[in-house]
């Protein structure tokens, strides 16, 4: 399957411009997160990349070929979100067996005994009403059924939500597996980062609309630091490089410094210290960022 590409993609709501000339590739055979902050852009992304929402400018296409009204390339994208328990009729009364039922009809690699496997691994009773579902049941459903939809890209979107640590973990081992026996490309999207960091090959953080780091995730911690000590020696130490969230604590000062490629000391004056994902992503997006 080829590259899944979105290309100077706008999305407006009335005055409102909630993504900005975003342009995005995702790559075959990857396992992606995706992280932002709340109304960053995140699912309003992902809802255009599936052609569940019109992008008014731009064009997302799978292989070179338009997602949106396409079945061919729409086949083999699952994008599952979380399914809602009350629409505009009152309390949704379908039971867990309807969603997966249609799944099996829509999708075209539906694997059925995977999905009752899961279902069992859950504890997900088929015949109760989504209505009647705890959130941790409804975060299940969701992920049974982009599991065994067996879809060559297949998109989460806060799959973790209602799961406790147990049966998050069950699920990052989930994806996991499925992804070395099958090599299918995912997408995660997630605010709880630290513990699914290292399921990421590559991540992408969106801020204000608009995708400010896409690559590696390896190569990308490998060249973040948290470099620390007197204000004088900080900020000799780190001129030149891109610093974010600079805190002050009398004369003492601490800053994240994201370099261009890993460096090999700043100097004896300072403490230096690697620098997880999450807080990372807390210095980049946090009010008050400043680059050199």
């Amino acid at each position: 399957m080829g590259t899944l590409s979105g290309k100077n993609i706008v999305k407006k709501y009335g005055k409102d411009t909630v993504l900005k000339n975003v342009n995005i590739d995702i790559e075959t055979g990857k396992i992606y997160g995706l992280i932002g902050r709340n109304g960053a852009g995140k699912t309003t992304l992902l809802s255009i990349l599936t052609a569940q929402n019109p992008a008014t400018e731009g064009t997302v296409t799978l292989d070179g070929q338009p997602v949106w009204e396409n079945e061919e390339a729409l086949s083999h994208i699952c994008y599952s979100r979380e399914i809602p328990q009350v629409t505009m009729f009152g309390p949704n009364t379908l039971k867990v067996k309807d969603y997966l039922g249609t799944a099996k009809i829509f999708y075209k690699n539906w694997d059925e005994e995977y999905a009752k496997e899961l279902v069992g691994l859950f504890n997900l009773n088929p015949k109760k009403k989504v209505s009647k579902l705890s959130k941790g049941m409804l975060s299940a459903l969701t992920i049974i059924i982009a599991l065994a939809s067996k879809a060559d890209i297949t998109i989460l979107d806060e799959p973790v939500a209602g799961l406790d640590v147990v049966a998050r973990e069950q699920f990052y081992k989930l994806v996991i597996d499925e992804y070395a026996q099958t090599g299918r490309t995912f997408i995660i999207s997630t605010h709880i980062i630290e513990e699914a960091a290292s399921l990421f090959e590559k991540v992408i953080i969106i801020d204000d609309g608009q995708i400010v780091l896409n690559e590696n995730t390896e190569d990308l911690l490998s060249r973040a630091y948290r470099v620390s000590g007197e204000d004088v020696n900080v900020d000799k130490a780190t001129d030149g490089y891109k610093v974010y969230h600079p805190e002050s604590i009398g004369r003492n000062k601490v800053v994240t410094v994201l370099a261009e490629e890993p460096v090999a000391g700043f100097g004896e004056d300072v403490q230096v210290e690697p620098v997880a994902l999450q807080n990372l992503f807390y210095a980049m997006c946090v009010d008050g960022r400043k680059e050199a």
